[in-house]
């Protein structure tokens, strides 16, 4: 199965130069866990995640009214393509430890796959176990 037909093609996004609260806001208001940060072309300039913000905003003291997602984001983001293999996407997730992936088309956001996308699917549980295991265990395996 490929990625195009589990990710969620909703997706929430912020620049580079939005302030932290507005993304917490938005993380709290669709109830998710990480936001793609774009360019205003839509390109994939990073990640931001809830964790990202109390990690680097609120225990390092920075005010989040004033500290931008591009100081606090994450660079160097793994992203998989709608025609990936759902399965690749999940061992890609288990080796670089992450629990979700944007989706990119020409390097523009297009969805997001999360470890519940495939554990909602019966066919992809396993996958998704054994990735969630591996993100839970510190241990990057190749």
């Amino acid at each position: 199965m490929q990625v195009s037909q589990l990710m969620n093609t909703n997706v929430v996004s912020v620049t580079p130069g939005e302030t932290a609260t507005l993304a917490a806001r938005l993380l709290n208001r669709h109830n998710i866990g990480a936001l793609p940060v774009c360019g205003i072309d839509g390109r994939l300039k990073g990640i931001l995640t809830d964790r990202d913000i109390v990690l680097r905003c609120v225990a390092a003291e920075n005010d989040p009214d004033t500290t931008t997602v591009g100081d606090i984001m994450s660079r160097g983001v793994i992203s998989v393509s709608p025609d990936d293999d759902v399965c690749e996407a999940a061992r890609i997730m288990a080796g670089d430890q992450v629990r979700r992936l944007p989706v990119t088309q020409d390097g523009r956001v297009v969805g997001m796959l999360s470890l519940g996308d495939m554990a909602r699917r019966r066919e992809f549980d396993m996958e998704a176990a054994k990735a969630l295991s591996d993100i839970s265990s510190n241990i990057k395996r190749i």
